[in-house]
């Protein structure tokens, strides 16, 4: 596992939403996710990232949202 990784999954460590969050720290290792996952999108500022980087990230991170929210 890459460092920072079991860090950025420490805030919702139990359940479904623990699960889905680590998820996405390992598929983000190089990401502060910080404890909620809507902060990552209301606090991004866009081109920030390379387009195609940037796509790809807010598509993750919006996938683990409506995960946690769907409980799937």
């Amino acid at each position: 596992m890459r460092a920072g990784a079991e860090t950025a999954a420490a805030p919702e460590s139990g359940g479904h939403a623990g699960l889905v969050h680590s998820e996405l720290a390992a598929e983000l290792p190089d990401e502060d996710l910080g404890e909620e996952l809507t902060d990552c999108l209301v606090l991004y500022e866009m081109g920030s990232k390379p387009r195609c980087e940037e796509v790809e990230f807010l598509d993750l991170v919006q996938e683990a949202i409506d995960r946690i929210e769907s409980g799937h």
